[in-house]
């Protein structure tokens, strides 16, 4: 009889475990709905960025402050001329690491939002950056680069 009781008893706890199951952040996704092809997300602990439409039918960088709650701007970085690829964001929402194509160039830069500056960063030997991923502290880039029709990660140490 104790046997059976405590094997309820398990079971009833692990019920409870269960929860709800994944729920969607309420307080987020309204904000980020509307009609469009948003695409390439990166989660920072203050906030994210995001390849969303611009006015000009154009794609571009936008930044969701989380203490906020509203969108900021990002001087410097988005160009009408210019099309993001992909991004990726620092821990604190600080350091972006960007694709972008112009003037038929794919380009891997990094843009330091608290400075409103954008530096190319080079790719030895030459390739075609695709994607990346900017680890916590943003000293450390990984970027998925095709050379001779073949795709490779290289991970760059940044200052």
């Amino acid at each position: 009889m104790t046997r059976a009781l405590a094997g309820c008893l398990v079971l009833l706890l692990l019920a409870g475990c269960q929860g709800q199951g994944l729920q969607p952040e309420m307080g987020i996704n309204p904000r980020l709905a509307q009609p469009g092809d948003d695409s390439s997300p990166s989660l920072s602990a203050t906030g994210m960025a995001w390849i969303a439409p611009a006015p000009n039918g154009h794609q571009q960088i936008r930044w969701l402050d989380f203490a906020s709650g509203l969108g900021a701007p990002l001087p410097g970085l988005n160009r009408p001329d210019a099309q993001p690829i992909s991004v990726g964001v620092d821990r604190l929402g600080q350091r972006f690491a960007l694709v972008r194509s112009l003037e038929g160039r794919t380009e891997l830069l990094i843009y330091e939002r608290n400075l409103a500056l954008l530096r190319p960063i080079p790719l030895l030997p030459a390739g075609v950056p695709a994607k990346v991923a900017l680890s916590g502290d943003g000293r450390v880039l990984a970027v998925q680069v095709s050379r001779e029709g073949r795709w490779q990660v290289e991970v760059i140490n940044l200052p």
